[in-house]
């Protein structure tokens, strides 16, 4: 009889229980409720799957779920509810992903120097006592960076005289060009290789500034301004076969100036001092002040040269004691046709040697073609009386064919 009274108490309290927790259900889609609580879930799956219609149930209806549905039902047939370590976890949110940065195009390497221009320069002196000197000697310039220049030489040099084997030479020099300020620095040094000769140094050196400061017109034509160089130079003298093959070199140092008095008028002046390996001394000077006339100018031009010693017979180079070339110049220029621009000139004078005058007279021409807007060519020719050797009583002439290329980029 107890038994039967222990068996109703425990039917009433779990309907009075399962009655109290189906209430709400009922009142918001009891059927489907019961249905997920009523059927046997024993697996994770199914869990899911009941998860899964209830939030389906909640988007038909485009409404709240109670706060009893929100709750995730107590299925006590579920293993995880008797050992939590073993509850199934929800999958860990993927990390954000960073937005991949745009590839930008990294900077273009600067080169380390731009090819600027290059001047080949072409010489061919030529007298009437047999004597060739030949020169072709391209320049590389290239630009830094900053600004400054680098300047490369090199070329191929050949020497012709009566009575003396010819010699080749290949120059090789490296300089550089910078500013500090106004002032112009620039700087070379190499070697000179010789095909029968031991091999050479070479090294110049200028400095270079306005002590007047140039003033320029809107065409950039140069109206004012007083410009100032200190140069210094060693190297072979390359004055002829028999100096070089006696292995004569000089060191020369001097300044030069140049004066702009006004947009038509200029003069130059320059100075040498030189000291040679065979122990001979100079001193050289000229002058030239000239004025422009449209394309017409008239010059005035002077000439000193001076040695301690004359070693002409024996070193091969001419070394006056006393020399002195003053003359008149008369020029021309302008533009044959657009691309083609050539210069005449006449100078007329007298040239003093060891105390004797004689008449010095030269005539010069010289053309420029511009190829193209960036490429330009020089060719010029020269004769001249005036005397760079001690001939005696004999007539003296020598001739000059001079070409430059000009190649800027």
């Amino acid at each position: 009889m107890k038994q039967m009274q222990l068996l109703v108490a425990c039917s009433l309290s779990v309907w009075t229980l399962l009655s109290t927790n189906l209430q709400p259900v009922q009142a918001y889609k009891s059927t489907k409720l019961f249905f997920l609580l009523s059927k046997p879930v024993i697996s994770v799956d199914n869990l899911k799957r009941s998860e899964l219609e209830t939030i389906k149930v909640d988007g038909n209806n485009s409404k709240k779920l109670p706060p009893q549905l929100e709750q995730k039902p107590f299925l006590i047939a579920a293993p995880e509810n008797f050992n939590p370590g073993l509850q199934v976890q929800p999958p860990l949110p993927k990390p954000p992903q960073n937005p991949k940065t745009p590839l930008t195009s990294p900077e273009p390497i600067k080169p380390f120097a731009v090819l600027e221009s290059i001047d080949a320069n072409f010489r061919n002196d030529a007298d009437n006592f047999g004597q060739n000197n030949l020169f072709i000697e391209p320049t590389f310039q290239f630009r830094l960076p900053n600004g400054n220049k680098i300047l490369f030489r090199t070329g191929f040099d050949f020497f012709e005289q009566r009575n003396v084997e010819s010699i080749s030479n290949i120059p090789l020099q490296i300089g550089w060009q910078g500013k500090i300020g106004e002032v112009t620095l620039q700087t070379a040094a190499g070697i000179d290789i010789f095909d029968r000769l031991p091999t050479a140094i070479n090294f110049n050196a200028k400095v270079e500034a306005p002590i007047v400061p140039p003033q320029v017109s809107s065409s950039g034509r140069l109206l004012s301004g007083v410009i100032l160089s200190i140069n210094l130079d060693k190297e072979p003298y390359k004055f002829n076969a028999q100096t070089l093959d006696n292995q004569i070199s000089a060191w020369r140092f001097g300044p030069n100036l140049y004066w702009q008095i006004d947009g038509d008028t200029s003069l130059f002046s320059s100075l040498r001092l030189g000291n040679y390996s065979d122990g001979n001394s100079e001193i050289q000077s000229f002058s030239r002040l000239e004025r422009k006339f449209g394309q017409f100018s008239v010059a005035a031009n002077l000439f000193t040269w001076s040695y301690d010693r004359n070693v002409e017979r024996t070193s091969g180079y001419f070394s006056p004691p006393d020399f002195l070339v003053y003359n008149a110049e008369v020029a021309w220029e302008g533009d044959i046709v657009n691309f083609l621009r050539c210069r005449l000139s006449a100078n007329l004078g007298q040239q003093r040697l060891n105390g004797e005058f004689d008449n010095a007279n030269a005539y010069q021409t010289r053309c420029t073609v511009k190829v193209s807007p960036k490429i330009e060519a020089d060719l010029g020719y020269s004769f001249s009386n005036v005397r760079n050797q001690d001939t005696g009583g004999s007539a003296y002439s020598g001739n000059s064919l001079t070409g430059q290329l000009r190649v800027r980029f």
